[in-house]
């Protein structure tokens, strides 16, 4: 399985792991040492939590290198007057009457809390490449659907304040 990115987020990637070995990494063996130095580990709490954010840092290191070795980069330029990657969409919920304003996004920069919708989501699948006006059908799982309609296409938004997820 591969994660859908963009090469902006494989960037992102690559500069929080540039800084995670070569600041973080070092500051870490660092504190493990002194807290080693300190005297009898059994009873040590400085140690075990010095050893267990080494253990972190080095887990996000690996976590962030798997994703870029398995990545797809996705270029997504559709048409100015279509739904598509970074874009912010309008959308109207006719059941709710209500309005909800989404950006969309990869899956690593998806937050719904935020309003970033993910390409993977069932909402920003069903809504990419249409145009205003449209009604999309969202297919939550196999029992469940509702339409939504496009009222609104914003221009592209630059990605470099998004932040990528910590797992």
């Amino acid at each position: 399985m591969y994660d859908r990115l963009t090469q902006g987020d494989i960037d992102k990637m690559k500069a929080e792991i540039y800084h995670r070995k070569n600041v973080e990494r070092p500051k870490l063996i660092e504190e493990v040492k002194t807290a080693a130095a300190q005297g009898d580990r059994s009873e040590n709490f400085e140690y075990y939590a010095a050893k267990r954010a080494k253990r972190q840092n080095d887990s996000r290191i690996n976590y962030l290198e798997n994703m870029i070795r398995t990545a797809k980069i996705v270029e997504d330029t559709g048409a100015a007057d279509e739904v598509s990657m970074d874009k912010t969409v309008e959308v109207y919920f006719p059941d709710d009457d209500e309005t909800e304003t989404y950006r969309i996004v990869t899956t690593i920069r998806g937050n719904s809390l935020e309003g970033l919708i993910s390409i993977d989501s069932p909402i920003g699948k069903a809504i990419m490449h249409h145009k205003v006006g449209d009604t999309c059908t969202v297919h939550v799982n196999d029992q469940v659907s509702y339409d939504v309609v496009i009222r609104h296409i914003g221009e592209a938004v630059s990605e470099d304040n998004d932040t990528i997820k910590s797992f």
